[in-house]
């Protein structure tokens, strides 16, 4: 994925949840779950991007049947 890409889908969740954040009325409980989640999971997405995650997936910890 080129880096012009990658920069520009942070950019569009960051204004979006930002606009969230800004403009919607909710409580902050409500606004904290709801900031975490996109922030796993566009961590978990980078991951995938860079090809972290799937060298993760690989390792088996314990015994195997």
């Amino acid at each position: 994925m080129p880096l012009v890409t990658l920069v520009a889908v942070l950019i569009v969740v960051g204004v979006l949840l930002w606009l969230v954040n800004t403009y919607i009325p909710m409580d902050g409980k409500i606004k904290s779950i709801l900031n975490a989640v996109v922030v796993i999971g566009v961590v978990l997405w980078l991951l995938n991007v860079f090809g972290v995650l799937d060298n993760i997936s690989n390792i088996h910890i314990g015994k195997l049947q």
